[in-house]
This record gives structure tokens, sequence and C-alpha cells, in this order.
């Protein structure tokens, strides 16, 4: 059987020519395209093996489509649900029927259980696939189903409720002989109970939800204040969330690696654990990168780790697949966390290398087959990553959310061993109302050098237009030296960024590569301007394409460049240096792949105008430069700059979001430091606080606030 799984997983990704013609064809969204233009699925399925008729899939964006493909291939009609403006989304458009269930706010909608059993009602599904997040590990709506005689695609309420709460599981998981962490097995009342806890347990501390996951409801503490407001935040999340409120102290442990187990289990006493995830690059709780196996395992932690992992399954008689994390220590010791209920976000990087397909082993298990495999036929074949692409800027806090339009959307498919899970297309809108996800990119590699390179690859071949995006993190992320030795923690980001992430630092060749190259993309573009139709233009002047003399911008530096033309290679010298860049030179095209001394470069060209500006996206980071002839160097010394705006006295949100709560009021007093409000944007609560002293008002922009340097003077 592990022969077998291994030469599917093998043969699943050899197939970019059939991927690129389906990207292709995605264009016209056609839903054929939409579907096969991102398969790469490693099973095998049974057409003689009955599940169910009709499966709604209670969930939105990527998961949903997810489950919809596995479906597909298993025969089963898929039911999918959206809010008003999800309904053309790429998971309607995959289902064979939809049913809006509300507006866009999540609980009139994807937490609306009146809503989502009338469409069960509706649509006559047998089955219900929750996805993560939502429902996945709400006990009562897989109560409710049960009653209506719907199967819920997930274990029990017995386990939900066991493994969903965070107070219960860890009681579970110390009877169970599972490693736990120190602190408080209780519910904490209230924020002064929160403070008396914290200081018994000793700081720092981690205050987290209950019923929460996936980040959310979560806030570490240092001191009795950070508590304080810890208590206040995480109270709040886990109530808009996940609608319960309660929350749990324990001790944080500094420095630690995340790793957890995948488990399968099925309704006749068997049990599985599928390896391990990596999981410790995380910004605010929540995971970055992930990839399988982990560096850090020897193979005697992984067989306890899941052995553990097993035995807490067992306790509670789990039954589908289930997700068990541990927070791991510099000498290898591993303390439970928490049980996710769901299929786990990062799951497709166990199925690359084990081969299984574990939306098709829950369906199986929901049904009541039991497993086909036994532990022994579990392989560890090859190593996967995966790389969580959002709608944020990496440059505010590792990644603050961003709206927008996709302008331009082109997944990396024709890159081989690429896998790209997303729920998205061109024009497609990413809103403030979900997570700001825009794919999962995953690449496989038979050993962890060759995965590497091909994410490496694949970023760079991305094109994400419309809305800013983390693409140039993960590139950073996946080069750092840290990161390829296997030297992780969840501390990563902040111990490689102190001062938070500035893009990717140039070297002096890797300057002067780039240099050429936006100074050879000038010149072509310059040479096309001369052409009509692909005939030369009768030109007034014609111009000088030897020894073209240019000044470049680059950041805080102005550089002096000379351009000759031969063909498509361009002989730029640059600081005396001189480098052949060549290309096919279609600026029309969002990628191009150059040439510079026999080094090849993917760079993308996002914009450029008439004055010189252009933006060019090389080595993952966005760079803004200014090309110049010597001439207009020269007389745009003359031109007045524009001044810069002072914004030191307006409270301006970094994110788009909604203000959930106003500490002040006009006429108020603010000292530096001090909350003004509070923005809930995607899920998370941010606090805005006063960049300086002053007085508040809302003046000049209704429905703002302002505050000024002297108290006695408004804006």
């Amino acid at each position: 059987m592990a022969a077998s799984l291994r030469q599917v997983v093998a043969g699943s990704w050899r197939q970019p020519e059939r991927h690129l013609l389906a990207l292709q064809c995605a264009a016209r969204h056609s839903r054929w395209c939409l579907i096969t233009s991102r398969t790469f699925y490693t099973a095998e399925y049974d057409p003689n093996e009955k599940t169910f008729e009709k499966l709604l899939i209670a969930n939105r964006g990527e998961i949903a489509c997810r489950v919809i493909k596995t479906c597909k291939k298993m025969g089963i009609k898929t039911v999918a649900i959206h809010s008003d403006v999800d309904s053309s989304a790429v998971h309607v458009k995959m289902a064979d029927e939809a049913v809006c269930v509300g507006p866009a706010p999540t609980s009139k909608s994807y937490l609306n259980m009146d809503a989502i059993m009338e469409a069960i009602k509706k649509t006559r599904a047998q089955a219900v696939h929750p996805g993560y997040g939502f429902l996945s590990e709400n006990k009562e709506f897989a109560r409710r189903l049960a009653s209506e005689g719907v199967t819920f695609i997930g274990p029990d309420t017995h386990a939900i409720q066991a493994m969903g709460d965070k107070i219960e599981s860890k009681l579970l998981a110390k009877n169970a002989k599972v490693n736990t962490i120190p602190g408080f097995d209780g519910v904490v009342k209230d924020a002064d109970e929160a403070v008396r806890i914290a200081r018994e347990i000793g700081y720092p501390v981690m205050i987290k939800a209950s019923a929460g996951g996936g980040g959310k409801g979560m806030r570490i503490a240092w001191d009795d204040e950070e508590t304080r407001e810890g208590f206040r935040f995480s109270s709040q999340e886990a109530a808009s969330s996940f609608g319960d409120d309660r929350l749990l102290i324990e001790k944080f442990i500094d420095n630690p690696r995340h790793i957890e187990i995948q488990v399968l289990a099925d309704k006749h006493d068997n049990a599985l654990w599928l390896n391990e995830r990596e999981c410790s690059i995380q910004r605010r709780n929540q995971k970055v990168v992930e990839e399988a196996p982990s560096t850090f395992l020897d193979a005697e932690t992984r067989r306890a780790m899941g052995e553990q992992a097993v035995a807490l399954a067992k306790a509670v008689k789990y039954s589908s697949a289930g997700t068990v994390e541990f927070l791991v220590d510099t000498k290898k010791n591993f303390y439970f966390l928490e049980m996710n209920t769901r299929l786990q976000v990062e799951h497709p990087i166990t199925e690359c290398i084990t081969g299984l397909d574990l939306v098709q082993e829950m369906i199986r298990v929901a049904k009541g087959y039991p497993l086909r495999h036994k532990q022994a036929d579990i392989p560890i074949n090859g190593w996967a990553v995966e790389c969580r692409v959002y709608a944020e800027d990496p440059y505010k806090s590792f990644g603050l959310p961003s709206i927008g339009r996709l302008s331009q959307y082109q997944e990396p498919l024709h890159v081989s061993n690429v896998r790209v899970d997303s729920g998205i297309q061109e024009g497609s809108d990413i809103s403030i109302y979900y997570d700001p996800m825009i794919s999962k990119l995953i690449t496989y590699g038979s050993d962890r050098a060759e995965a590497l390179q091909r994410m490496e690859e694949a970023l760079d071949n991305y094109v994400i237009r419309g809305v800013t995006h983390n693409i140039a993190l993960l590139r950073e992320v996946i080069i750092h030296p840290r990161f390829v030795r296997g030297d992780v923690s969840t501390k990563f980001l902040p111990d490689v960024y102190p001062d938070g992430f500035q893009g990717h630092k140039l070297t002096d060749l890797e300057k002067r590569e780039l240099l050429a190259i936006a100074a050879s993309l000038y010149m072509a573009e310059q040479l096309r301007s001369q052409q009509f139709l692909g005939s030369p233009r009768i030109s007034l002047a014609k111009l000088d394409l030897n020894n073209r003399e240019l000044s470049v911008q680059l950041g805080d530096g102005t550089y002096s460049v000379t351009v000759s033309n031969n063909g498509s290679t361009f002989s730029v010298e640059v600081d005396g240096m001189k480098l052949n860049v060549t290309s096919e030179w279609n600026l029309a095209s969002p990628l191009s792949s150059v040439t510079i001394d026999g080094t090849q470069r993917t760079i993308q060209c996002l914009s450029r105008d008439a004055a010189g500006n252009i933006s060019i996206q090389f080595l993952g980071t966005v760079y803004k430069l200014r090309i110049l002839t010597k001439l207009a160097a020269e007389l745009s010394k003359y031109m007045p700059e524009k001044a810069v705006e002072d914004t030191t006295s307006i409270l301006r949100s970094p994110m788009p979001g909604a203000v959930v709560a106003v500490s002040v009021k006009p006429g108020d007093l603010v000292s530096e430091g001090q909350e003004i409000c509070v923005i809930e944007a995607m899920k998370m609560q941010n606090s805005m606080i006063a960049a300086k002293t002053g007085k508040a008002t809302n003046k000049n922009l209704p429905g703002s606030w302002q505050h000024t340097g002297n108290p006695s003077c408004n804006l």
C-alpha cells in the first residue's frame, strides 16, 4: 500500500502542460476551467463505493472550492451557500446548486444556522462539510444536523465539545497521558481574576479563547496592564468570531516551535497519525508558512508525538480528520496546545507527502467506512511547503489587511510541482467582511531544497494586481539563511525583522541588475514607440540606441547608466560594470523572463508612465524607480518639490474596517499612546492610539477623529 501511495504522489505532479492550458482557458470563466486549472489530487477514487448523493458545503472561498473538487471526483453533487456579496464567487459557480443565506456580515450569513438549515432542507442535501472556521467546530450546528438526519462531515458532538473547548480538552489530554502546558484549568471570570491568575502562573502568560482557533482571541501578556488589555480584546474577538467569550490562561512558552500532528480516525476504533507539519512561521498567532515534514523532529520524537495524538483522539472516540497541535521547545520537549476538530488550512502539505485526499477520507469515515490504511502504510514521501498568500501589507505589522478588486490575476501553474488552492479569480473582490487570504500556494519536491526552490520560482511567477499582497514577505522568509537551515520558532519574524519587514535588501550586484533591467525596459519602450503595426514610424529625430546616457533614481540614490542595443540584448554599464540584459521584451505581458549575464530572473513591471516612473517587482519586492534622459535629469533639479502632508495630527486607520468602540469624545484631552478607538478588520480587533498629545475633535472630517499638538487649538 505504501508503494502505491508513493507512485500516486510522484505521478500527480507531472502535468504542467495541462495546467497551463487550463489556466489560459480559465480567463474565459468556464466552469470546467475553474475546476481543472487547480487540480492536484493524489488519491484513487472507487466509483462503486457509494457515499452521498448530494453534499452542502457550509463555507466559502478556497476551502469550499477544495471540497467541491473532491466531491466531483467521488460523483457527489454539491450545494454552495453564499452571502449576497458572494453571489458571483468561484465556489458558487463551481457547485451544482447555490443558495443565498443572508447579507455580508458573517453573523447573518455563514454563521446563520437557521438560514443554513433551511438551505439544507430546500436542496435535500444528505450531508454537510463545514470546511474550517465558521461553524466547523460548533457542536450546536452538528447537533441540529443530526436531529434532522443530515450527516455532519466531521466528528460527533461529544468530540467537538470535548476538543473544541480548550479548558475541557486540556483536562482530557492530561487524563490521556498527553504532555500539557502549565496553566489555569478553568474559565477566567473577569480582568481582575485574569491578573490574579497570571501572577500565580508567572509572566509571561497566554490569554486565549476557550472556543477559539486560527489565532483569534489570543494575546500574550507580560505584565498586569497587558493582562487587563488582553482580557478585554480576547473576549471581544472570541465573542465576535465564535459566539463564546470564555477565556483561559496558561504559561506562555517563549521561543517554541509550533508543530502539529494530523490524525485520521474512523467509527471502528481505528486511528492513524499522518506525520507532522511545521507551522512555526507566524504573525499575530496566525500561520504564514508551513512545511511537512519538520526539519527538527527525529523519528523517535515524531512517533511519540503521533502516538500521543492518537491516544487523545481515541480518548474522545474521535472519528474524522483532526489536528493535534503541540508546542516544542529547543530540547524537543513537546506540550499539547489544542486539538482542531476539523480540516486544517494547511492540510495540502500532508496530502502531498502521504498521497491521501483528506476530504475524501472525511467523507468515507462519515458514511461509516473503515480506514483503508494501516499506520505502516503512511509514508513520508518527499517534502512540501505551503505559503499563505494574503491580501495584506507586509510592511505594516507583518501584514495588515488590504481590500480591493483583483484587476489582474494569474496563478503560477506553469511552474512544475505547484498546487494552488484558491477561491478567487480575476475580477474578484477582497472585502472587509472575510479573511483576506487569496490562496494557499503549495510546492512539492523530492527533498526540502527542491520544494523551496520551486516555491521561490512560483512566488516570482505569481501575478496579483489590484490589492496589496504579502509575496515579498513570503519570498524573503523562504530564502532567509535561518529558515533554509531549519532554525525557526514562533518568534522567527520579530527576531529576524526587529524593526519590521522592510523588503528585500539588495546586494551591490542585485542593485546593478535592477538598474540594468529598468534601463533596458525604458529603452525597449522607446523602441516600441517608434513602431507602428510592426513597421518603423517615420521619425523626425531618430533615436540614438548606442551609448544612450540615462539617469536612474532608486531610493535615495541617483545612478548614471549607459545603454546600447543589439537586437534583443541591451548592454548596460552601471558603476563601471557592463551587464548584458536579454529578453523577449514583451511589454504587454505581466511576467518577463530576463537573463542578465547568464542569470535568469523573473520580473514583473507593475506600472510605468511618461514621466519615467516605473515600478518593478524584482526578487519578490516592488521597487520604484525613475528613469530620465541626461538632459531631463538636469532640468528636473529646477522643478519644485511637493510639500509632504503633516499627518501627525490625524488618527488614520492603517487598514479598512469597522469602528466597534470609540474611547474619546470631541473636546477630550488625549495623551500620547492613549487609545482613541478600536477597529475590527477581518475578525481581528486593533486598538488605534494617539501619536501625540492633543485635543480630540471631529471638526474637519465628519465621522473621524483628529487630535492636535496644541490642546488649545482645534483643527
